[in-house]
């Protein structure tokens, strides 16, 4: 493995990035990676995975359904797509009510993309969002991790300008900062970069007022998808941990 620079975040048991470039870095260096994106790819995952489908994340929607038709899999499509012959889509709340189905492909422009280029890494991949970050962060420390010699890199996904450049976003933020909170109360030592993300979450007296409020959610909520938004709020509501070992697929670990 190549060795840790000062960008890895080196000594720490718990790590922080952001984005493509943030995963690229800590994938060479860190045992494990999680990886946030609330609004919504890993609150997708965390609600199909807790109902027994798994996922296969993909980074391209226009080429989604040939690779869904390869896998024998139902394929996800974008929200205002969804229909009764093709109900499964990005929204979380489609996919809590949605016939359930072995195989799914879920499309996303950051979390997906995210995943599929760490798995290719043969780093294993963790999807984590407020839902479920208590739960991740017992299970990384259950299997050892989160310690110098092992290390996790939390990613917090981010949105995307126009012109493609990362935007960091709030929910993110603050679902990283979950995750990272979790793995410190469990003894992990932090990186400034992580510790730092926890005074934010540390400044914030309500998270889901929060979600609801920032760029990201207010979005959402104006086009027509509020309990999406009011999902991905739910703080510790899940136990699931989304595991990809195999670089395709998220399973329970």
């Amino acid at each position: 493995m190549t060795p840790e620079g000062v960008y890895s975040q080196p000594g720490s048991g718990a790590r922080f990035d952001w984005g493509p470039a943030g995963a690229a870095e800590l994938a060479r260096v860190c045992s494990v990676l999680v990886v946030v994106d609330v609004l919504s790819f890993s609150t997708a995952v965390d609600v199909a995975v807790g109902r027994g489908i798994r996922v296969h994340p993909f980074p391209w929607s226009d080429q989604a359904q040939a690779y869904a038709t390869r896998l024998g899999a139902a394929v996800a499509v974008g929200r205002r797509q969804a229909s009764p012959e093709q109900p499964w889509s990005l929204s979380p709340a489609a996919l809590l009510t949605a016939p359930l189905v072995d195989q799914l492909v879920l499309p996303s422009p950051n979390g997906a993309t995210i995943c599929s280029a760490a798995a290719s890494t043969g780093v294993p991949v963790v999807a984590a969002c407020l839902r479920n970050a208590p739960a991740v962060a017992r299970w990384l420390r259950a299997h050892g991790h989160g310690t110098p010699t092992s290390p996790v890199g939390v990613i917090a996904a981010g949105e995307l300008w126009p012109d493609g450049t990362l935007r960091p976003c709030v929910e993110d933020l603050l679902g990283a900062a979950a995750v990272l909170d979790g793995l410190s109360m469990l003894g992990a030592p932090l990186s400034v970069e992580a510790a730092v993300s926890l005074a934010a979450l540390a400044a914030v007296k309500n998270v889901a007022a929060a979600v609801r409020r920032c760029v990201s959610g207010q979005e959402l909520i104006q086009r027509g998808f509020a309990e999406d938004v009011r999902l991905a709020s739910q703080s510790g509501a899940s136990h699931t941990v989304p595991i990809m070992t195999n670089g395709e697929s998220f399973a329970p670990a």
